[in-house]
């Protein structure tokens, strides 16, 4: 791979990238099949050794390019230093697109493009997750990239918003997939969250073209990008026909390692990684036992502890008689009076203190353990 990438390559698999129908796949097969560069294939004269009818079908694709698109995303790519536009010449077009049938021609990176080539876990789940399950993976993707780990997920709603939040805990230690343009912030929520991974040195990357807006269709194409630049994908809460299963199943096929979360078997957002537990992934209650997993740092040993063990004297106190009644699923404030023998007036001015220190968390009908306490 070169260390430098061809500005004139790179326009021309811009270029290539606008024609209509044609994939990255059908351009490589073109390519391999004439063994020609895409510059070459774009802008060469000289086609007179190649049989008249593949000269007239480049012609016509040569027609079918958009070059108001090519021009829109130069300009994109001059606003701004953070912007940049990469292809699989740059020195840190990620290694793992080596897997894929299909890779993109070009990258759309807004933010720190290095995070490319670092070691990474993708971290992926339900939408609608449980406030246990958001818990899990933002503890998780803390302790991953306090030891090094770039976390990566597609900035959606629920785990991967949760999984991005915890890893920004140690700067330049997350990617966020879009399946929308670079320029283009989905779910809207999420404005903040885009904002503070890049001013903590993160990335954005996206396939798409800026101006892009979220399609159905573009999310499965994003999800194979995760899987695929990951050394392993972990699942935390996700249906058993969820989208997130579906990237589990792509990591499987392209040999990355799969860990889920286990969870309550009578809730169905964990019924997924139940699964895929069945299915021969690693059950994992936290990050060491991913870490373990890939062996790409030295024994823990000799790290720093993991923020769930990372306790004050205050926290530990809190392991008390009224915290053991608290459940991971909902607990009702009478029950919890009930399971500690003390007043309601007493156990509610308790869990307003233990939700201030991220001990529990209001959720309706009660109250629920954060993982880790």
């Amino acid at each position: 791979m070169n260390t430098v990438q061809d500005g004139r390559q790179l326009n021309a698999l811009l270029a290539m990238a606008t024609v209509p129908k044609m994939t990255p796949l059908k351009w490589r097969q073109l390519l391999d099949e004439l063994a020609i560069t895409p510059t070459t294939l774009i802008y060469g004269n000289n086609l007179s050794l190649l049989d008249k009818a593949m000269q007239h079908h480049i012609e016509v694709l040569r027609r079918r390019i958009a070059w108001d698109k090519v021009d829109l995303a130069l300009k994109w790519q001059r606003e701004s230093e953070a912007h940049t536009i990469i292809c699989s010449e740059h020195h840190h077009w990620p290694e793992g697109f080596q897997s894929l049938t299909s890779p993109p021609l070009v990258l759309f990176c807004h933010g720190n493009v290095q995070l490319l080539s670092r070691p990474q876990i993708a971290i992926v789940g339900s939408r609608r997750a449980s406030v246990s399950g958001l818990a899990v993976a933002s503890d998780i993707a803390a302790n991953l990239s306090q030891h090094g780990i770039c976390v990566t997920s597609g900035l959606a709603a629920g785990i991967d918003a949760a999984a991005h939040k915890g890893a920004l805990e140690h700067p330049g230690r997350t990617i966020a997939f879009l399946g929308t343009g670079p320029d283009i912030t989905y779910p809207h929520r999420h404005a903040k969250l885009r904002l503070s991974i890049l001013e903590h040195d993160g990335l954005l990357v996206s396939e798409f073209w800026p101006g892009t807006p979220p399609r159905r269709h573009h999310f499965p194409q994003r999800n194979r990008l995760i899987a695929a630049i990951s050394t392993g994908t972990l699942v935390v809460e996700a249906t058993i026909n969820s989208g997130t299963l579906i990237t589990a199943n792509m990591a499987a096929d392209l040999g990355r390692d799969v860990f889920a979360v286990p969870g309550n078997i009578a809730n169905p957002v964990t019924e997924g990684c139940h699964f895929l537990i069945q299915q021969g992934a690693k059950l994992v209650v936290c990050a060491k036992d991913i870490l373990e997993e890939i062996a790409c740092l030295p024994p823990l040993t000799n790290s720093a502890p993991f923020r769930s063990e990372e306790k004050s004297k205050d926290e530990n106190l809190a392991t008390d008689k009224l915290l053991d009644s608290v459940e991971f699923d909902v607990t009702s404030v009478d029950t919890i009076a009930e399971r500690s023998a003390l007043p309601v007036s007493e156990v509610v001015a308790a869990l307003i203190e233990y939700e201030l220190r991220d001990l529990v968390a209001p959720v309706p009908g009660g109250y629920v353990k954060l993982r880790g306490k």
